[in-house]
């Protein structure tokens, strides 16, 4: 697979091209260090991407990949920027990915379903001279949790949410420059798809086997110990899931014992009052913080030390006014990091770490 910055991606999302289905396609236009040339989604070919999720200005939306060559004739990577629910290989998507192929396009994929296992599409990319990057394929090696992340010196934060598609990838990513711009050093921990793209290394948590995910979570901060080894480091954890998502609640307490936080951020889209695609109501903010305060206290107590909020479909007044219902509710500093900033919660991290006593000190 190229080297980051070296590919030149179209990004895959037909039928889907919007902020919550194609947080992927999305996620690598905003944060990613290679540039996205071109989108394919034919229900909103001839707009540009900027025009559909606010970010990728000049970048055109095209009906297929055909027309993404076309119009981009150095693409050299395909990216399937959707996850559909459940991780499976639209169907209709074959022909376009074996076109692109053809093409000698290689293809990142962060589906459930491996690529390069397919009896069609795992011949067709060794024909065609391409790789196949399947983002989410789970380490060889599995490990139990056995709490070595929980004295390390730098202080670890791990993003929370009231449900997926919030935030949490976002404000970890905004948090972690944030840092770096005010002289920490600093490093963020992806654990999803999308994070592991942008950062180039990773492991997608939702893949491996339950009794090892807070193992590979401990191994990911580890790692990301390595290089911020001192007091006054920081390690930026991205969350997955949500505690109270009756699907993906198991993921979310994984990464909680595993990556064994100092602090937490809590996120929410601030429109939502139940969890995506069920009928689940959204606790308030107050009982989340509660709630994620009192699973941590056992194992390694971890404060919430503040609201990022998505504002998404709001306009600046409305979302102005929810980020100050966030704050006076909770008591604790809020934005939405994308829309205001990030630098209101930053501060929160700094205080914490300029109050908290070195790990290890009696």
């Amino acid at each position: 697979m190229r080297p980051r910055g070296e590919r030149k991606i179209v990004a895959m999302a037909a039928g889907a091209f919007d902020l919550l289905e194609a947080k992927t396609a999305v996620g690598v236009i905003r944060y990613g260090r290679d540039r996205v040339v071109a989108v394919v989604d034919h229900t909103a070919a001839g707009k540009t991407a900027a025009e559909v999720v606010g970010v990728g200005d000049g970048i055109p939306v095209v009906v297929d990949v055909a027309a993404a060559l076309r119009c981009a004739p150095d693409a050299n990577t395909l990216l399937l920027g959707t996850a559909p629910r459940g991780g499976a290989l639209p169907e209709s998507w074959r022909s376009q990915i074996i076109t692109a192929m053809g093409a000698g396009l290689d293809v990142m994929s962060g589906l459930h379903y491996f690529l390069a296992d397919d009896p069609q599409l795992g011949p067709a990319a060794r024909s065609a001279g391409v790789e196949i990057w399947d983002v989410r394929r789970p380490p060889q090696t599995h490990r139990v949790a056995d709490t070595r992340a929980q004295a390390l010196p730098a202080t670890v934060i791990l993003t929370v949410g009231s449900d997926c598609n919030v935030g949490k990838m976002s404000t970890s990513l905004e948090l972690e420059a944030e840092a770096r711009r005010r002289g920490r050093k600093a490093a963020f921990v992806p654990t999803g798809q999308t994070g592991i793209i942008i950062a180039g290394w990773g492991v997608a948590i939702d893949e491996v086997i339950s009794d090892f995910t807070a193992g590979a979570a401990e191994d990911l901060v580890m790692e990301a110990a390595r290089d911020c080894a001192h007091p006054g480091d920081m390690i930026v954890v991205e969350g997955q899931g949500s505690l109270v998502h009756p699907g993906y609640s198991g993921v979310t307490l994984s990464l909680i014992h595993g990556s064994a936080p100092d602090a937490l951020i809590l996120c929410h889209q601030a429109t939502r009052r139940e969890i995506r695609r069920y009928s689940v109501p959204i606790p308030s903010l107050r009982h989340l913080i509660r709630l994620h305060e009192d699973i941590t206290a056992p194992v390694k107590p971890a404060r919430v030390l503040g609201v990022a909020l998505n504002t998404f479909g709001l306009d600046g007044a409305a979302a102005e006014e929810a980020v100050d219902r966030a704050a006076q509710e909770t008591g604790l500093p809020a934005t939405d990091p994308v829309r205001f900033g990030v630098a209101t919660l930053m501060d929160a991290v700094d205080r914490f770490i300029q109050d908290t006593p070195p790990k290890g000190a009696q």
